[in-house]
């Protein structure tokens, strides 16, 4: 069970727009495995940030169909999940050389 727990998150979601959800709402955006639920992703987010966690929204990303020359191909579905942390709660991702 430990160690599933530490296999559902796999990135975080770094982007403009998930970078100013975690200033302006702390809300913060993994790629998560296309199985795990709410549940477990809550879980796996406290247990590794040592946060607590007030909710979870998840989506199916489906991947783009794109060209490379006269080959085409499809890149792979992926699941995101928007975690909301309790007011005053913060996660590091990454740190800042001063």
């Amino acid at each position: 069970m430990q160690e599933k727990l530490f296999n559902i998150i796999k990135r975080p979601v770094v982007s403009e727009k998930s970078t100013a959800l975690a200033e302006v709402a702390n809300r913060y955006v993994f790629e998560v495995e296309p199985t795990a639920t709410k549940t477990e992703i809550k879980a796996a987010v406290e247990q590794l940030f040592k946060v607590k966690v007030k909710a979870v929204n998840t989506s199916m990303m489906h991947g783009k169909n794109k060209r490379s020359g006269k080959y085409s191909y499809k890149r792979s579905n992926w699941k995101k999940a928007v975690v909301t942390l309790i007011q005053g709660q913060k996660i590091e991702l990454f740190q800042v050389k001063q």
